[in-house]
C-alpha cells in the first residue's frame, strides 16, 4: 500500500502518557493429553513470560510469525482464554481476579474484532440482532433503541441502516468485516483487540478497513492492541511495535525506531522481508536457516538460537533479558549492541541473505 511508506508513525491523537493496560509474565500454556487415562503428558507454551503495557488512545503493534503467540496474548488478555499465570491489569483492576458477574461488567471496556469475517459472524442471524446481541445482554432490553443504536453504528462504519434486516451471507468481506467493528463498537469500549483485522481480506479493502479504524480511534478515543503479521500494515497503524517469538518479547520500540533501527536479528530479517516499491532499490533479503522450534519444547537459553546467524555460545546457556538497551528501545539479546554490525557482515558475506531480483535500470 502507498500510503503504508508515508505515514509517520507519531501518537495518535488523544495518546497520553497514562497506563490503560498492564501486561506482567503472562503465561499461556496449553496441556497435551495422552495414554488411555487421558494424562497429562507435555504443554505447548504458547504465551511465556510476556510483560508490557499500553498507553491510554495509542495503537500498540503486536507482529510475528504464525505461531508466536500473538492471537493468544489478545485473546488471554480479554480471558477469552484462561492465563496460566501472570498479571494483567486495567485501569489499575486486577482482570485475572475478576470474579463472572464482575467481568461480565468489565467487558463492556474490552472487545474483540476477530480476524475472519466469515466464521465470526453467525449466519443464521440478521445483522441487526448480531449487532445488538451485546447491547441486550448488558441491559438494554428496549428493541426500538437497540435497533436505533445498531443503525448509528452501521452508519458509522460506511453501511448503510437499512442492512439491520439482511443476513452475513449477502456481503463481501470488507462488509463484513465492517459489521465486525460495528459490534465491536456498540458497547462503546476503552480498549479493542484487533485480531489480525485485514489479513482475509483484498489489498484495496484492506487500506478501507485501515483508514476506518484509525478515523474511529480518534472520534472514539479507542485503544488498540493491533495484532498482525503484515509488517507494513503495523507500521502504517501503530505508535509502538513488539516482535514477538516462540512465545516471547523479541523486541520492542516506537513504530520509527523499531524500522529505522531495529536491533534484533529476528526483526532485522521480517523487515527485510517487506517488499520494495521501488525496482530500481537493490536491497538484499535476510532467508533464517531452519524451521520454528516446537513450542512444546523450546530451546535452551535464546529461543532463536537455532536460527540466528549471530548467535554464539552465550545464547544456548543463557536466556536473555529483555533490557532497556535505548530510551524506550527493549530488546531480549545478548548482542544487541553489535547486532548491526555482525549482521551487516553476514549479509555482505552472504551467509545470510540472498539477493532479490533487481530491474535494469538506466545505469546498469
Amino acid at each position: 500500500m502507498q500510503q503504508t511508506a508515508e505515514r509517520q508513525t507519531t501518537p495518535q491523537d488523544g495518546a497520553s502518557n497514562e497506563v490503560l493496560l498492564s501486561v506482567r509474565e503472562l503465561r499461556t500454556y496449553f496441556p497435551i493429553l495422552g495414554g488411555v487415562l487421558r494424562r497429562k503428558v507435555g504443554e505447548v507454551k504458547a504465551v511465556d513470560g510476556v510483560s508490557f503495557d499500553i498507553k491510554r488512545g495509542e495503537t500498540f503493534g503486536l507482529v510475528g510469525e504464525s505461531g508466536c503467540g500473538k492471537t493468544t496474548t489478545g485473546r488471554t488478555i480479554l480471558r477469552l482464554q484462561k492465563a496460566t499465570s501472570g498479571e494483567i491489569e486495567f485501569e489499575g483492576q486486577n482482570v485475572l481476579g475478576l470474579n463472572p458477574s464482575q467481568m461480565k461488567a468489565r467487558r463492556r471496556d474490552m472487545q474483540i474484532i476477530f480476524q475472519d469475517p466469515y466464521s465470526s459472524l453467525n449466519p443464521r442471524m440478521p445483522v441487526g440482532d448480531i449487532i445488538g446481541e451485546g447491547l441486550r445482554v448488558h441491559g438494554m432490553r428496549d428493541r426500538r433503541e437497540r435497533e436505533k443504536t445498531v443503525q448509528y453504528f452501521l452508519s458509522v462504519v460506511g453501511l448503510r441502516k437499512e442492512y439491520v434486516r439482511r443476513y452475513p451471507h449477502e456481503f463481501s468481506g470488507g462488509q463484513r468485516q465492517r459489521i465486525g467493528v460495528a459490534r465491536a463498537l456498540a458497547l462503546r469500549p476503552k480498549f479493542i483487540v484487533c485480531d489480525e483485522p485485514v489479513s482475509a481480506l483484498d489489498v484495496s479493502v484492506q487500506s478501507q478497513v485501515l483508514n476506518l479504524l484509525e478515523d474511529l480511534q480518534k472520534e472514539f478515543g479507542l485503544t488498540y492492541l493491533f495484532i498482525a503479521h503484515d509488517l507494513s500494515v503495523v507500521e502504517y497503524l501503530s505508535d509502538r511495535v513488539a516482535v514477538m517469538y516462540l512465545g516471547k518479547m523479541a523486541e520492542l520500540a516506537t513504530g520509527d525506531d523499531l524500522y529505522a533501527n531495529p536491533l534484533h536479528p529476528y526483526t532485522k530479517a521480517l523487515l527485510s522481508a517487506i517488499p520494495n516499491p521501488d525496482p530500481l532499490v537493490r536491497s538484499k533479503r535476510i532467508v533464517l536457516q531452519g524451521d520454528v522450534p516446537s513450542p512444546i519444547n523450546p530451546p535452551s537459553g535464546c529461543r532463536f538460537r537455532t536460527r540466528c546467524p549471530i548467535a554464539y555460545e552465550r545464547c544456548a546457556a543463557e536466556e536473555p533479558a529483555f533490557r532497556e538497551v535505548r530510551p524506550a528501545h527493549f530488546v531480549a539479546c545478548h548482542r544487541a549492541e553489535e547486532s548491526t554490525v555482525l549482521m551487516a557482515a553476514k549479509v555482505a558475506s552472504g551467509e545470510a541473505s540472498t539477493a532479490m531480483p533487481v530491474a535494469a535500470g538506466p545505469d546498469a
